[in-house]
């Protein structure tokens, strides 16, 4: 049930429609002043008949209204309801109660309190919050991301997307294999008119014995002086609270200089309070900072384009080297690993042989 109405409203797409919106002129599109429920790329946001409303185009990159209402007509017929944020989550089941494996207490569940106070921050904080597709466009028959099971191997994971008019994208996901693997991540995408780097929380418990935890504020250009340092003095108090939080990341899969921050949160330990007494209220921070940031930016919409396109290039540069696909594919299978990573997790990536066709041009 959950899949049918999650997908439908795409059910017609035949390519990543990022490919395209990433190559139109958005800067004058991002918002529209509309009077009825109407199309927008993902999923359509309910307006009040007779009231206007702005509305902001929930998609990976965001289309003028010209070539919105080419493509509409093939999509309506695959429209679906939207879903409100609380019945989005309640179709996953969410939040879980107890893990997978059956045998163990509740609080085997160690990141959960993570994504419950996060949800309940984005309610009372962000603005026109609302759920976006969980599925793949790049088929007739796209693939829903939001549940997955192992049953065999006892493993589960869910995701959910959401946007707000601060945010392009949130995405959240927990994976469940009880005392072996408990992971809980999520990914906020700043709204393009806002230059401001992307939010990145990745946290992970192996064997209830060994523990990795990133929180950061990841900026999307090159030089960081321009776009990581400005935003970093409002980071450090925080981190130097935390003396379990400052460690430095591996560079087997991540080069620490593209894409983090040097307010990164990076520990690695094997005691288990530091999830609840230093990592927690950290993440907190870190979310609250962030919201902050955004509160406080001044539009750059001319630039929407080009920090759309960094966008995508962290996307790029996160999926071809994401840690996690070795561990999904184990799991679920290789063709749904890779369209997790690259349709889901990263939506706006390329793969490589497109990466390599794109530069050879």
């Amino acid at each position: 049930q959950f899949q049918a109405i999650n997908c439908a409203s795409i059910r017609f797409r035949t390519m990543k429609a990022q490919h395209l919106l990433l190559a139109l002129p958005v800067a004058q599109s991002f918002t529209a002043t509309v009077h009825q429920t109407s199309f927008v790329s993902r999923n359509a946001e309910q307006v009040t008949p007779g009231r206007a409303s702005t509305a902001i185009w929930d998609t990976e990159g965001d289309i003028d209204v010209a070539t919105r209402d080419k493509i509409a007509s093939l999509l309506q017929q695959g429209s679906a309801p939207s879903l409100t944020v609380e019945e989005s989550e309640g179709l996953c089941g969410m939040p879980w109660k107890s893990s997978i494996d059956s045998s163990l207490d509740e609080d085997a569940l160690l990141y959960m309190p993570f994504w419950e106070w996060q949800m309940n921050f984005m309610k009372e904080n962000l603005t026109n919050l609302r759920t976006i597709s969980t599925c793949s466009e790049v088929s007739e028959d796209p693939v829903d991301f939001s549940y997955k099971e192992n049953s065999r191997k006892g493993a589960r994971i869910v995701s959910t997307c959401y946007a707000s008019d601060e945010y392009r994208k949130i995405r959240m996901t927990y994976y469940d294999a009880g005392d072996n693997t408990q992971v809980f991540n999520s990914v906020w995408y700043p709204n393009p008119k806002y230059n401001l780097p992307i939010l990145g929380i990745d946290l992970l418990s192996f064997n209830r014995k060994k523990y990795l935890a990133i929180v950061d504020f990841q900026p999307i250009h090159d030089d960081e002086e321009d776009h990581a340092i400005p935003f970093e003095k409002h980071l450090k108090p925080i981190k130097e609270k935390y003396d379990s939080l400052k460690g430095r990341m591996s560079s087997k899969f991540y080069d620490e200089t593209q894409f983090f921050s040097q307010e990164m949160l990076f520990a690695r330990f094997e005691d288990e309070s530091v999830i609840s007494e230093d990592l927690f209220p950290a993440f907190q921070q870190y979310v609250k900072t962030h919201l902050n940031l955004m509160h406080e930016a001044e539009p750059v919409s001319e630039e929407m384009p080009f920090i759309l396109e960094r966008q995508r290039a962290y996307d790029t540069y996160s999926a071809q080297r994401d840690p996690a696909t070795g561990l999904f594919t184990a799991m679920f299978g290789e063709e749904w690993a890779d369209g997790f990573v690259y349709d889901f997790l990263f939506a706006l990536s390329s793969r490589q042989e497109e990466s390599k066709q794109s530069t050879s041009r």
